[in-house]
């Protein structure tokens, strides 16, 4: 991977990110298309600046995650976190081989993209606006929701969380949010994982080039990221999900004809 690749790929992390349109869907996909190959460098490298993009939310929100007196608040996150943590241990084989797969990562795409077209008509009534009134049991339902971005590669932890808030009867701002929220300690806790595993195979990884690479792309997804969690607040609360749908839709379609046209491969 050269600097520039890795500024281009840490560009649409930090864009993608906290939208409903999968950051992971994005990279598999941006990858082939401008000659990044797999590699256990590459894999690290995503994981590690989605970490880098999330920990915008610690800055824009530092005083809900640096107010020591609401512990509740840290206790939502952790019983959010469990189910993913139990599908990451449990199903780390299948998540393997499913993002590897772009032609599936596609199809989820268009799917997910089908479900957001009609999203803002499904939950019209909510009844909780602040993060203080989200409950223990709101919070687990909505980490439940998270396990399907894992099962599912390309579907979108954000799009999963968020409807998950939304069914909860959270409403757009605060669903929107929390998601963020829960996007700290899960990707903290997966790259962790990520960082362990790689050098237990591949310490060679962790070279000083590789490093600086990383570094590098985690500097611009976390800055990228900056912008994108205020306009996707703004927009979400005036106009909805809609539009994400189409995206998802004519992206996903777009990367089936290119697999299928042999332009990608798998």
């Amino acid at each position: 991977m050269s600097l520039i690749q890795a500024i281009v790929i840490a560009i649409i992390e930090g864009l993608t990110e906290f939208l409903p349109i999968s950051s992971t869907a994005h990279m598999k996909f941006a990858n082939p298309l401008i000659g990044v190959s797999e590699s256990p460098f590459t894999d690290l490298f995503e994981i590690v600046i989605q970490l880098a993009a999330i920990l915008s939310v610690v800055v824009l929100y530092y005083k809900q995650f640096f107010d020591f007196k609401k512990l509740g608040f840290y206790f939502k996150l952790i019983i959010a976190l469990i189910p993913a943590i139990i599908a990451g241990v449990l199903l780390k084989k299948h998540i393997d081989s499913l993002l590897g797969n772009i032609e599936f990562i596609a199809v989820v795409m268009i799917a997910g993209g089908i479900v957001l077209l009609f999203i803002d008509k499904f939950f019209t009534k909510p009844v909780i606006h602040s993060q203080d009134s989200v409950s223990n049991k709101n919070a687990f339902v909505i980490g439940c929701y998270q396990v399907l971005s894992i099962l599912f590669p390309g579907l979108s932890r954000s799009a999963a969380t968020i409807i998950g808030g939304l069914a909860q009867k959270l409403d757009r701002r605060t669903a929107a949010e929390f998601s963020f929220f829960l996007a700290v300690p899960t990707m903290l806790a997966a790259s962790v994982k990520s960082c362990w595993d790689v050098h237990k195979v591949h310490p060679e990884v962790f070279a000083k080039d590789s490093m600086t690479l990383l570094a590098i792309g985690s500097l611009v997804a976390f800055a990228v990221a900056l912008i994108a969690i205020r306009f996707f607040i703004t927009y979400l609360q005036r106009h909805g999900f809609k539009l994400f749908g189409y995206y998802r839709i004519i992206l996903g379609s777009v990367m089936l004809l290119l697999v299928w046209k042999g332009i990608i491969h798998q």
